[in-house]
């Protein structure tokens, strides 16, 4: 089995309008798929640093390139390993926000609904809080704005109550646990497009990932040179929403970024209008592509 089908891999590679002798990051190695593109298209005066926090992403996929750079870190650190290896400036930078086929299809990762497992839900083994502590150990009320706030779960509140309820009686260990808490919830409400969202919280809050999000948007203004560009693919509203603001308003909410004197502040020139989804073609045979949206940002 293949480790992961790279998302709209042929759009988001052309997005970077890489140059062959440019210095690009891939934020996101997973299984190389994106980076390998790229390096295709690099002379031997270019560059790649790859980042990963996936031990068996690293051991498996890794590239014999000697334009090729995969460091071991989480991606919203990428400032400090370029720095320590001389670069200032890049010409490029791609994220792929997704989890990857192997992490979800890994039982023992914990990412997954389906089966009986423990919850892991950590990106990296070296995170210190796993979805097994969260649940047992968040208060309710901030059980109930995770839910809400990172899967727009309507009945946040309900569900924060019966996670609470279920485990003074019983420690929320496994996946089935879990389901079994907010058993009471009816069919009708627990689709499978509610425990997608579900499970999407408590990932989300596992990994920080919307903060490390921030992160790297911050960082990629300081380090693309004039003209790079900045790629991110983003599979869910809240992620989509912040890249989105960010390229076309150098903020994260709704307004322009201004100076002292009032004048919007633009990093940005948006390359295209609408996010760039995949095609029909590509949905059918990878279906975790569904909900994919690519962005993409010219530095002014």
């Amino acid at each position: 089995m293949k480790y992961h089908v790279p998302v709209l891999l042929n759009e988001s590679v052309n997005g970077l309008s890489i140059k062959p002798e440019g210095t690009y990051i891939d934020l996101t190695f997973g299984g190389g798929g994106h980076s390998k593109l790229i390096l295709e298209k690099l002379n031997l005066n270019g560059k790649l640093f790859s980042f990963d926090t996936d031990d068996t992403a690293i051991k498996e996929n890794s590239l014999a390139n000697n334009n090729f750079h995969l460091i071991k870190s989480n991606f919203k650190f990428f400032d400090l390993h370029i720095k320590e290896r001389g670069v200032s400036k890049v010409d490029g930078i791609l994220a792929d926000l997704g989890v990857s086929s192997h992490q979800i299809d890994n039982k023992k990762r914990g990412f997954s609904y389906m089966g009986d497992h423990k919850l892991d839900m950590r990106m990296s083994a070296q995170n210190e809080i796993s979805a097994e502590q969260i649940l047992n150990n968040y208060d309710e009320e901030s059980l109930q704005n995770i839910l809400y706030k990172y899967g727009d779960i309507k009945n946040s509140k309900i569900i924060a109550k019966e996670i609470v309820t279920y485990r003074n009686k019983k420690k929320i260990i496994s996946n089935y646990d879990l389901l079994d808490a907010i058993r009471n919830i009816s069919e009708k409400k627990l689709s499978y497009k509610f425990l997608s969202k579900l499970y999407q919280a408590i990932r989300i809050e596992v990994n920080d990932e919307i903060n490390s999000l921030k992160e790297i948007l911050r960082k990629s203004v300081e380090f693309l040179n004039s003209s790079g560009r900045l790629v991110v693919i983003s599979y869910h509203s809240i992620e989509d929403r912040l890249v989105k603001n960010f390229i076309n308003k150098s903020s994260f909410d709704s307004d322009f970024k201004k100076d002292l004197y009032g004048k919007k502040i633009e990093f940005f020139k948006r390359i295209n209008k609408k996010p760039i989804v995949p095609s029909e073609e590509e949905k059918k045979n990878n279906s975790r592509s569904r909900s994919a949206k690519l962005r993409i940002g010219e530095r002014l």
